[in-house]
């Protein structure tokens, strides 16, 4: 077959399911709509999300950074990370930001092999928020992602009651190891034209550009017109 018709077709497939759409799990059932479709006359929003912390190194300067700024954000939280740095999840609770689960292991093999083992460790990572936070989230985050899993696990992650979010831009902190300059700029790029933007970071320990990216970064969004939300 010819190389050009398959780079064509993967181009067009990128597209389409860069699409962003977040679906609410109730009853075995998924319910989901697009924020990029939202209403023109609802104001444009910035949910800022931050994978796999928190960690000594980073998400106390992330933190920092949303306190002088007075913005809101939502955490996505690897378990054992906030076993041994309960006092960050207890302080980004106590702020006001959203604590959801992410992942206990981060292991996807462990995780992905079936839909028990998934429950299995949604809750433990909930068992975690709960036992610092006093109450537990049905928000979550795929590791990696939801594009690409098997259907059985998404319903398995919705029948459960847990709300799954993706991102429809994102400073690509995670693909490469660039300044805050360059993510300021991927953040920007992969956002251009979206009213709701659910901009993807992480605040592991070696991303140690992304709280000044996140300082420029709520400056431009704010000058554009943007306010910022929580999920």
């Amino acid at each position: 077959m010819n190389r050009k018709y398959f780079a064509a077709a993967a181009a067009i497939l990128a597209v389409a399911f860069a699409v962003l759409w977040i679906a609410y799990g109730r009853n075995n059932s998924t319910e989901a709509f697009s924020l990029a479709s939202a209403s023109a006359q609802t104001p444009k929003t910035v949910y800022l999300t931050f994978d796999d912390g928190p960690s000594d190194r980073v998400t106390p300067k992330i933190l920092d950074v949303l306190d002088e700024e007075n913005v809101k954000a939502t955490f996505f939280i690897i378990g054992q990370q906030a076993e041994r740095r309960d006092y960050l999840i207890k302080r980004e609770a106590e702020s006001g930001h959203t604590v959801a689960v992410h992942s206990y292991t981060h292991n996807y093999s462990e995780i992905y092999s079936s839909p028990r083992s998934l429950i299995a460790d949604i809750d433990r990572c909930n068992d975690v928020i709960e036992s610092i936070t006093g109450k537990r989230s049905d928000l979550y985050r795929f590791p990696g992602g939801s594009y690409g899993l098997r259907e059985e696990l998404i319903a398995a992650a919705a029948g459960h009651g847990m709300r799954y979010v993706d991102w429809n831009a994102s400073t690509r902190d995670a693909e490469c190891p660039g300044g805050a300059g360059q993510l300021f700029d991927s953040a920007v790029a992969t956002s251009a034209g979206l009213d709701r933007v659910v901009l993807l970071s992480h605040d592991s320990t070696y991303k140690t550009s992304t709280p000044e990216a996140t300082r420029r970064l709520i400056r431009y969004y704010r000058e554009n017109g943007y306010t910022f939300d929580v999920l």
